[in-house]
């Protein structure tokens, strides 16, 4: 069966047809849940709220673009619409230090560390982090997307690559790694 059959037999309710869009996306789709995500278990949580939403709103897929695309957008939305409520995404001050490359040897650095320490960063910088640097949206679009202004979005990047420069230094001075710049 098609993809485009899928969808049009989730948007008839179809439960196989949605047991089978869930086996087919559900491990890209909580791989994106798990970025946004304080741990694992909120990821979960994440992931089964994003699909029962998925299906509540598959009528409004259009087929255009990519379905996969679609999928990980509503993810992300209703993963930050969690947070959106808890008001912890304003700052008091939008002093933006000056950005900072931080380059690493990658074989130094296993995926998991990475993953966990970004997961432990306090959530208006993980957030923010995950939207520029990882699926590339721009400031504006973070910003209109968390209901924060672009400045407060820039200062939060600024501060999540500190704290992750901070703990990747930690890391390298603990085990002898190859020097971070």
């Amino acid at each position: 069966m098609s993809l485009e059959q899928l969808i049009l037999d989730c948007q008839k309710n179809n439960i196989k047809a949605q047991e089978q869009i869930f086996r087919l996306f559900s491990s890209k789709l909580f791989a994106v849940c798990l970025k946004y995500s304080r741990n694992y278990e909120e990821a979960q949580d994440n992931l089964q709220d994003g699909f029962l939403l998925l299906f509540e709103k598959i009528g409004q897929y259009a087929f255009l673009g990519s379905f996969e695309g679609w999928a990980k957008r509503l993810m992300i939305n209703n993963t930050l619409q969690c947070y959106r409520k808890e008001k912890f995404l304003e700052l008091i001050s939008e002093d933006i230090p000056e950005e900072q490359e931080v380059e690493i040897d990658d074989s130094s650095i296993s995926m998991d560390y990475l993953l966990g320490i970004i997961q432990e960063l306090p959530d208006r910088y993980r957030l923010v982090f995950n939207l520029y640097v990882i699926d590339n949206y721009a400031h504006k679009e973070i910003a209109e997307m968390l209901g924060i202004s672009i400045g407060t979005s820039k200062s939060n990047l600024s501060r999540a690559r500190m704290i992750l420069k901070d703990k990747i230094e930690a890391l390298h001075t603990s085990n002898k790694l190859p020097s971070v710049k």
